[in-house]
């Protein structure tokens, strides 16, 4: 998902999509998720050096994504859609305020408690045995860059380096998510609840397991019928309440929690026992997947406001 916070920051991507021929390009690699250039050309009637341009244009914001297949014919270029969503949102406010920004990587939980299917993995290698969930406390899950279970939470402790004598605002974390399905499906639901220090601030319905096609980042010795990507999704808790890609999900606000300089900040995502689908969840860092990152965190803040004295 790209996420555009102004006008400026857009520009490339709507140039990008003010162009009918290029959005009849989009529309055909939604509907057909990956097609040669031939095809394409042949689809909407113009050359091939005609869409090499306008390929071109759309790759450069990083809307559709080329690689070079061999077939029988030699070499041909394919083409598939890089983003699954675009999220346009002017309304930021709490982005003009001070801004503290830090990264998690995938294997550096503070709490844990999951149930197989379930493992970890490195850029590298599998760490210890798929489905013995004592692994997720061997110390080498510092290096995980990927990780999975059917059931139970992981939980993040996010570093708080605000300044002194400053309140927290907002929270905005992105991460890479798809559900845990035995093998891959694509539609395989699965109920993905966020808490913020113990409390629920909402949840959201990731519909697959995918690996119809090989993740961007994910190397090529993970298994081909493993998960290969996921959803980029963006959470944000601020004042007006809790959202997923622009979407509200929740009416608790970040003025719910108090936070502060002084506030530890633990962030948990679980499939609860009692979700209506418990589709088990996958965590993707930087060398796995579509989108080369681990988990993003942005807080915003601001001075805390003085008592006012009384007579």
């Amino acid at each position: 998902m790209l996420h555009i916070t102004s006008l400026d920051e857009g520009l490339k991507v709507f140039k990008a999509l003010g162009s009918d021929v290029r959005i009849e390009i989009v529309k055909l690699l939604l509907k057909n998720k990956e097609m040669s250039m031939n095809e394409l050309a042949s689809e909407l009637s113009i050359t091939n050096g005609a869409l090499t341009n306008h390929i071109k244009k759309l790759e450069n914001c990083n809307i559709v994504t080329t690689s070079s297949e061999s077939s029988g014919h030699g070499n041909q270029k394919m083409c598939s859609l890089h983003l699954d969503k675009i999220l346009v949102d002017f309304d930021v406010p709490e982005m003009c305020q001070n801004l503290y920004a830090t990264d998690l990587k995938i294997g550096h939980f503070s709490s844990y408690k999951v149930y197989p299917t379930c493992g970890l993995a490195s850029a590298d290698a599998l760490i210890g045995e798929v489905d013995d969930t004592r692994y997720f406390s061997h110390s080498d899950r510092y290096n995980a860059e990927i990780l999975w279970f059917t059931k139970g939470f992981i939980e993040y402790e996010i570093p708080n380096f605000i300044p002194y004598a400053q309140k927290i605002t907002q929270i905005m974390l992105s991460a890479e998510l798809s559900s845990e399905a035995p093998g891959i499906n694509e539609a395989w639901p699965s109920d993905i609840s966020f808490y913020l220090n113990d409390k629920c601030i909402g949840s959201w319905t990731s519909p697959g397991d995918f690996g119809n096609i090989g993740g961007i980042f994910t190397p090529d010795w993970w298994p081909h019928n493993w998960n290969q990507y996921g959803l980029l999704k963006l959470l944000v808790i601020n004042k007006q309440g809790t959202f997923i890609d622009g979407l509200k999900i929740s009416d608790i606000t970040i003025n719910d929690f108090q936070l502060d300089f002084k506030s530890k900040i633990r962030f948990r995502m679980a499939v609860n026992d009692d979700a209506d689908h418990v589709g088990g969840l996958t965590l993707f860092g930087k060398s796995f997947g579509n989108y080369s990152q681990d988990i993003k965190v942005s807080i915003n803040y601001a001075p805390i406001e003085p008592e006012p004295e009384h007579h």
